[in-house]
């Protein structure tokens, strides 16, 4: 064995901007490239705005503007402003901030001396300005190095902080900054911060009631079993209905932060409501049958909380402050607020209780079906090899977050496709699962068609999805089809399986879109993938028109070399986003319903759109 020499000079001290950018993973969770909603990149923005949120937690500022520009944001609130004398130390010094006063931030969004710092080391360019009482403060940097420190000066500006930052593209390879997840995020401040002002680039957001609002919003009225309850108490808020989706729908809030995977009052909630419920009626219902289609966000406020993560998707607190109540008995305290609520509105009580015995009977219905379902699926996938699975997992036999998070499923067509891609993937961390023909329209059907139909069977077996997302086996699940009518068709087929029967994985953001060359272009010398005809044309003018055209028409058509290249480190995915209005019933009728008028007219104007461009390139 090698011997190697462990001498002082084998000890490295790193300064904080080297350790932020060698380890960014520890500060702002995965890096990513903007496909995905907890990218990097909207870390960043997340860490700028929780300072600007707690400055109007304490009373300052009710208006904080956004703008995004050419891969820039600019963030400006009308806060107190940073102390002139201490704006570059509060965003280039570890351990540094106004937040460890705790009875300024008792109950702080953000982290600790260390975000700000964070977004200033992880971009080319970072500016902040701080405004306090006539007079401003400027200080430019590049990747947390100064590179100008302007002196303080007179100013008519009102009091507040401005940052504006580009992200490193050395760090966040070929990123994309995707609007619809930004405004998405806005709108959470929006809803817990009623009565703030947010405009982001020119469009203001704005919540009156709160998570009300929120629900409102979230969920298609229409088909809601009863109004929406809305409760407050000290420190938390609720919003809850019943709905006729399947599933059930959350979301958590913690001191403002979205928190993704839940948590400990998450957690709490679910059992309080429960227990709630059965008090109530005096039944023993099944919990599953409680919860079953409900809709429910829920925000607490607690002091010092304990994350399981840097970016804090998920609280880990046991109790509400030190020394203070279980997060669990807290929330048993809070919901016999709710247990009134039901006593003072017996008709909604009613609702409920129907919504229980309904879903009650759907389950002992397909109880007999899930079980021959479940031995298919374990045979099938055994014995056909369906699902060709990657390494991850047999590796990961404790369920560890961050290997989840490198996981990735194709799901194909065919079986060249899916030769293509399981030559070409890697194997350490991306599946294939491979479908068989076109996939039965779904839309309309109950869920009892998921366990006899053998294709959406061992789909959702292959995924775990069966019992939620807490189990969910790939961290991102993309439908690679071929670019050809009948590969959009089954792109669609696919989208209403998932937005009708597991709309979470879709809300969550774990749905995407391969994004495959149309066109391979090269000569002797170069080759080009164009993922476009405009791409294309401009191909063939850097070749000067001397090129070899190849139109791929299936991904089976595509070399497994060549796809090594398409699902690697450049792959291209388009994320599946739900907006805040976007109403699955109304879009699943619209796409996947009986043909309508204004179905018709979508698809010829569209036509029309496409033939003009054509005719723009081709001139």
């Amino acid at each position: 064995m090698a011997t190697v020499n462990y001498t002082e000079d084998n000890i490295r001290s790193l300064d904080w901007r080297e350790h932020i950018r060698m380890r960014p993973g520890m500060y702002i969770g995965k890096l990513g490239n903007g496909s995905a909603a907890d990218d990097g990149i909207y870390i960043l923005v997340k860490e700028v705005l929780d300072n600007s949120i707690d400055e109007y937690v304490m009373g300052h500022g009710k208006q904080i503007d956004i703008t995004l520009e050419n891969g820039e944001v600019t963030i400006r609130d009308y806060g107190r402003g940073i102390p002139l004398g201490k704006v570059i130390d509060c965003v280039s010094k570890i351990n540094t901030g106004g937040k460890y006063d705790s009875k300024a931030f008792k109950k702080s969004v953000g982290l600790n001396g260390v975000g700000t710092k964070a977004v200033n080391a992880l971009s080319n360019y970072f500016r902040v300005q701080a405004v306090r009482e006539g007079k401003t403060k400027i200080a430019e940097f590049s990747t947390g190095e100064l590179t100008e420190d302007f002196k303080i000066t007179k100013t008519d500006l009102p009091n507040g902080t401005i940052v504006k930052f580009r992200p490193d593209d050395s760090i966040f390879k070929k990123y994309k900054f995707h609007a619809e997840y930004i405004e998405n995020q806005l709108w959470n401040y929006a809803y817990l911060n009623a009565g703030l002002k947010i405009n982001f680039n020119g469009k203001t957001l704005y919540s009156k009631n709160g998570l009300k609002d929120l629900l409102e919003r979230k969920s298609d009225l229409e088909n809601v079993r009863y109004p929406i309850i809305h409760l407050k108490g000290e420190d938390v808020e609720l919003a809850m209905t019943h709905g006729q989706q399947y599933g059930e729908q959350y979301y958590s809030f913690v001191n403002g932060q979205y928190t993704t995977q839940g948590g400990t009052h998450l957690n709490a909630f679910k059992e309080s409501i429960v227990k709630v419920m059965r008090d109530h009626f005096k039944k023993n219902y099944d919990s599953k049958d409680i919860r079953a289609s409900i809709i429910a966000a829920i925000s607490v406020r607690v002091e010092e909380p304990v994350f399981e993560s840097q970016t804090k998707t998920k609280l880990g607190s046991i109790d509400v402050a030190p020394g203070g109540p279980t997060m669990r008995s807290f929330m048993n305290d809070f919901l016999k607020e709710l247990d009134n609520y039901l006593h003072r509105n017996p008709e909604v009580a009613k609702e409920i209780e129907k919504r229980i015995k309904q879903s009650e009977r759907e389950r002992k219905e397909i109880a007999g079906i899930k079980k021959i379902a479940r031995d298919k699926a374990k045979k099938a996938n055994l014995h056909n090899k369906k699902l060709r699975d990657c390494r991850v997992h047999f590796n990961n036999k404790r369920g560890d977050e961050e290997v989840k998070l490198q996981s990735t499923v194709f799901i194909t067509e065919g079986d060249s496709a899916s030769g293509s891609i399981t030559k070409a993937r890697d194997v350490q961390t991306q599946a294939v699962f491979s479908l068989r023909g076109k996939p039965l329209n779904c839309f309309g059907l109950t869920k009892k068609i998921v366990y006899q139909n053998e294709e959406f069977n061992l789909l959702q077996h292959a995924l775990n999805i069966e019992d939620g997302l807490d189990d969910l086996r790939y961290n991102r699940v993309v439908i690679a089809t071929d670019a050809d009518v009948d590969g959009m068709h089954i792109r669609l087929l696919l989208l209403t399986f998932f937005l009708q029967f597991f709309p979470d994985l879709v809300r969550q953001g774990h749905l995407y879109i391969l994004d495959t060359p149309l066109f391979r272009v090269r000569d002797k010398k170069d080759t080009y993938y164009c993922y476009s005809e405009a791409e294309k044309q401009a191909a063939i003018k850097k070749l000067r028109g001397k090129a070899e055209i190849t139109r791929f028409k299936g991904l089976g058509e595509i070399s497994p070399k060549e796809f090594g290249d398409f699902i690697g480190e450049d792959i291209r995915l388009d994320p599946v986003i739900m907006n805040e209005d976007t109403n699955i019933e109304q879009l699943l009728t619209y796409y996947m319903g009986k043909n309508t008028p204004a179905r018709q007219t979508f698809i010829i104007d569209n036509l029309r759109v496409e033939k003009d461009e054509l005719e723009k390139i081709a001139s």
